[in-house]
């Protein structure tokens, strides 16, 4: 099975990306366009002092967004990166970021949503204040990455020589610990190569790296300060 071609109506579309600095959903989409090779803007806000014309246009009141402005036609907005990473799949060029086989993408779109799961870990152990708290995390983490260990294939990304959506689901994921990594051993990956592996190549990749801002880990720094993060004060930072 074919995967749809581009709708010539839309190569002289107007893509703006509504974003938030720490939001690795965003990322998500930031790299599918940029895999794909369609321009867009970027649009940053704060969330904690959402713009009114944000507040008009997102349903849950949440990044990302991407505004499509199409000649001749009303504005459309869409939310959840999910649904937008779909759309430019579907009507950007370049290299396809899904499987062709109707099964084998079904399964990417299964891990897709496990790395959605591994993110809500994430924030557990960013926001982790207590031992208790960041080792359950941690623990949970750990278990995940083996569950990806087992799946993992030769690489170096997660279908072999072709970058994937999947991957960008996860390259974000993995950008975190370069932060946490320079505070502590969190041992998640110990004794996952395969893992390790899909890391590094995922941080290699120019469309990962031009994702975020270039202070984008001193903001996520300052979050864990904010968030008196017992990540923090494994490093020695942090409150005693």
């Amino acid at each position: 099975m074919s995967h749809p071609k581009p709708d010539a109506a839309n190569t002289d579309q107007r893509l703006i990306l509504v974003s938030h600095a720490l939001c690795p959903y965003v990322q998500r989409a930031a790299i599918a366009l940029a895999e794909k090779g369609i321009p867009f803007e970027r649009v940053t806000i704060d969330l904690e002092r959402r713009p009114e014309w944000f507040q008009a246009l997102s349903p849950l009141g949440k990044v990302p967004l991407l505004r499509v402005l199409r000649p001749g036609r009303e504005e459309a907005v869409l939310f959840e990166s999910a649904a937008i990473c779909e759309y430019i799949e579907e009507t950007g060029g370049g290299a396809a970021l899904h499987p062709a086989d109707p099964l084998e993408r079904a399964r990417h779109r299964a891990w897709m949503e496990f790395g959605s799961a591994v993110l809500r870990d994430v924030w557990h152990l960013e926001t982790a204040t207590s031992a208790g708290a960041h080792d359950a995390a941690c623990h949970t983490m750990a278990a995940k990455f083996s569950t990806l260990e087992a799946a993992l294939g030769e690489g170096p990304y997660f279908d072999g020589e072709a970058f994937r959506l999947v991957d960008a689901v996860f390259a974000p994921i993995f950008r975190y610990f370069d932060v946490f990594d320079a505070l502590t051993d969190t041992g998640v990956f110990a004794e996952r190569p395969k893992v390790q592996r899909w890391r590094r190549a995922l941080a290699q990749r120019p469309s990962v790296q031009g994702a975020v801002a270039p202070d984008y880990a001193q903001r996520l720094h300052a979050f864990l300060v904010q968030h008196d993060a017992y990540l923090l004060r494994l490093s020695g930072e942090g409150r005693a």
